[in-house]
């Protein structure tokens, strides 16, 4: 199947390239403007308790979000003085009606949540007008310069504001990266390929599925809200994958034309073995980015969208415009050759580019098959010492604690996160953020009897362990809103806590209690997230296994795959909560430990760093797989595996890490730490994981590595993924004295 559509797309190949050609003028000039359309929010769960008090309060209440909070200081005057109140005030009225929905301060009724400690500074809570979270920043944005007060020094903090600077953070970071990775990429590719040409192939995969992914998120975006965030996720994923399925195509090709054999017949091979599993590896990957969409949170929803679309789009230009680039180019995928630049003789170089020249070689020869008869000759201690220095890695996850995204996420440096930080640390009682209580009567609330019950109500509450302060925020018909305050950071694991036992204080005769605020919608996120996570845990490994079932005729292979990347997976985690929460490297590496990992990034983390794992695994055990066929040796099918594919899988890595760090070098915290984290496990697992515990695992488990049931052999030799170009079966006696079954 695959050789045929191969030589298909090598007579259609000027058509091909015409298509792709419209496409990319499209979606440059339609896809190109999805920022406009995304949201910086989605990490509540919309159906949690939390999500219906804020309803309740915006519908019923007819309460505003404090969508923008400005802090007033002076260091002469405190907020006592007339003329601080009265600069204040004049500022304030004279905001535009049409941008700002209502205005709370500290002046005429002198609430004292609202002023500092120490009586210098005060801050101004604003609701801006607007339906929707893009609405909002265009109202913000519309009265950001008109908040400064003379003679006080302002800072801006809020849901919108923060919004705001994590937007715009985000979109600088994301051309940060691309400045820093490109050169590198390039540079990389043709030290790795040996020529221009060729080094430029994966490249354009790669810009074809990231403008391909903005143009299906913008679709989407149409119908369904999308976060912002899933850009950086597109631009990882599309380039990171693109790269790597164009190395693996163009290296293939160049490799059957190593071998003599001409273009259309090349390139038919190439798509028969290298597309085969590109294909195979894509769907591993968007299977396991598709668990994503199981939860209700629009980070993680958007995420899967725009990872499911990066990787499919990666693997259609790779399997379309790349081999009908390649038919084109023919031998001249070689042109520009760097050694002939320089005047150098040699006609390949190191890295993926020695494939031509080994192309010929016997398949178990080289220092990569040196190296796996090495690791399968003690495959015992191999195997035990992999274990337990991934066993350690992991350890730190056990004691994991995490978090929500607040202002903390920005640099030290952004006035948002100062202004949050300011009121938190200068005064009494968190009533920028408060926990917030919906209390729905059976009757009237201003009546007698729903007084009664509110004052009842409010004296219980303040009666709580840890509540700061009780207030009465609002009344319409038979629903009341109570503010409760609190010290300390909304997102801490003890104001959680305390959200449990507001939630646990009984709720006045007849009614029903809702509660809400930022604490109580990360409580909310963290229930929400564990209860989804075993079922997504599942569908990705039960799919993942039938798949790589079809590509490989085992059921032991998939099995060890799912295993050895669940302890990849966990070494990563490990690591990150060593780095991120317990705050090691925090000044290599640029950021301020919150002592907490936001709860999403593991979900995320292990989407992504699972389907990349399953990347490389397919590459190898496709290889693996195709000389087994031929020899029936087990031992010589890997070491023949590893040599064919030890350069790339290494090279792959290597670029796809110049990709993820620079996103590493993101301002934004969790964006950062998915950069490094995508590192990490993209080291682990191509080095320890790949070339160390899968060679001895498949020498100790021999001919078992391939063994499936009577009936399952049966429905593989029916709907089995497999076409075989195999370099040929060592003869008798021939092959090294290691051998095994």
């Amino acid at each position: 199947m695959f050789e045929s559509f191969g030589r298909w797309v090598f007579r259609r190949r000027w058509w091909v390239i015409g298509l792709a050609v419209a496409f990319t003028v499209f979606a440059a000039t339609w896809g190109i403007r999805v920022f406009g359309d995304l949201t910086y929010g989605g990490f509540a769960d919309p159906g949690a308790e939390s999500s219906r008090a804020a309803e309740v309060i915006s519908t019923q209440l007819g309460q505003a979000e404090p969508d923008v909070i400005v802090l007033y200081r002076s260091d002469a005057r405190t907020v006592d003085d007339p003329s601080f109140g009265a600069a204040v005030a004049r500022t304030v009225t004279a905001l535009p009606r049409e941008n700002v929905r209502s205005v709370t301060t500290y002046w005429p009724a002198r609430v004292p949540q609202l002023v500092s400690t120490d009586r210098h500074a005060t801050y101004v809570v604003l609701s801006v007008v607007g339906a929707d979270d893009q609405a909002k920043k265009d109202s913000f944005l519309a009265i950001k310069d008109r908040l400064a007060v003379p003679g006080l020094r302002s800072t801006i903090g809020g849901s919108v504001a923060i919004g705001d600077e994590i937007n715009r953070q985000v979109s600088s970071d994301l051309t940060h990266a691309e400045a820093l990775s490109m050169p590198i990429l390039l540079v990389l590719l043709v030290l790795i390929f040996g020529s221009l040409v060729a080094a430029s192939l994966p490249l354009v995969v790669g810009g074809l599925a990231i403008l391909g992914a903005f143009t299906a998120l913008r679709g989407i975006a149409q119908v369904t809200d999308v976060s912002v965030f899933s850009i950086n996720l597109v631009t990882l994923a599309g380039l990171g994958l693109a790269i790597d399925y164009g190395l693996f195509m163009v290296s293939r090709f160049r490799e059957e034309l190593g071998r003599g054999r001409p273009v259309p017949e090349a390139l038919g091979r190439t798509v028969a073995t290298a597309g085969r599993t590109v294909a195979i590896s894509a769907v591993t990957v968007a299977i396991a980015m598709s668990g994503l969409a199981m939860f209700p949170q629009v980070f993680l929803r958007s995420m899967g969208y725009g990872g499911v679309a990066a990787v499919l789009l990666a693997m259609v230009f790779a399997l379309t415009v790349l081999p009908a680039l390649l038919a084109v180019l023919g031998h001249r995928v070689d042109a520009l050759s760097l050694q002939r630049l320089v005047r150098r003789r040699r006609r390949t170089s190191t890295g993926t580019a020695a494939a031509v020249a080994a192309a010929s070689a016997p398949g178990d020869s080289g220092a990569w098959a040196w190296f796996a008869r090495a690791v399968m000759r003690r495959p015992v201690l191999v195997v035990a010492a992999v274990l337990a220095v991934l066993v350690t890695l992991g350890l730190p996850f056990l004691r994991v604690s995490f978090g929500g995204v607040d202002s903390r996420v920005l640099p030290a440096s952004s006035p948002a996160r100062q202004a949050q930080e300011a009121i938190a640390r200068d005064f009494p009682g968190n009533v920028a953020s408060p926990i917030e209580a919906v209390v729905v009567l059976p009757g009237p609330a201003a009546g007698a009897e729903g007084q009664a019950d509110l004052t009842s109500y409010l004296g219980r509450l303040g009666a709580v362990p840890g509540v700061r302060s009780v207030q009465l925020a609002a009344v319409s018909g038979d629903h009341a809103k109570i503010n409760i305050g609190y010290d300390g950071e909304a997102t801490s694991p003890a104001v959680r806590d305390l959200v449990a036992k507001v939630r646990a204080v009984p709720a006045p005769p007849g009614s029903e209690v809702l509660v809400g605020g930022q604490s109580a919608i990360l409580a909310d996120l963290l229930r929400s997230v564990g209860g989804r996570l075993p079922w997504m845990a599942v569908l990705v490994a039960v799919t993942t296994f039938i798949l790589l079932f079809l590509a490989f005729g085992s059921v032991v292979l998939p099995v060890k795959a799912i295993a050895t990347n669940v302890l990849s997976l966990s070494a990563t985690f490990g690591a990150l909560v060593w780095i991120f929460q317990d705050g090691h490297l925090s000044g290599p590496l640029g950021f301020t430990s919150v002592g907490s990992i936001e709860a999403t990034q593991p979900i995320l983390m292990l989407a992504l760093a699972f389907g990349l794992s399953m990347d490389y695994e397919v590459f190898l055990l496709s290889r693996v797989r195709e000389q087994y066929d031929v020899s029936g040796d087990n031992t010589w099918a890997v070491a023949t595996g590893v040599q064919r594919t030890g350069r790339i899988i290494t090279s792959a890595a290597l670029l796809l890490i110049v990709v993820t760090a620079a996103f590493a070098t993101s301002q934004v915290l969790f964006v950062k730490l998915i950069g490094v984290g995508m590192v990490i496990a993209i080291a682990v697992d191509a080095t320890i994981v790949r070339m160390l515990l899968v060679p001895a695992t498949m020498r100790l488990l021999g001919r078992f590595n391939w063994w499936a049931p009577r009936p399952l052999r049966r429905l593989y030799a029916r709907f089995g993924i497999s076409e075989t170009s195999a370099d040929p079966a060592p003869a008798p006696g021939s092959a090294p004295s290691l051998r095994g079954h």
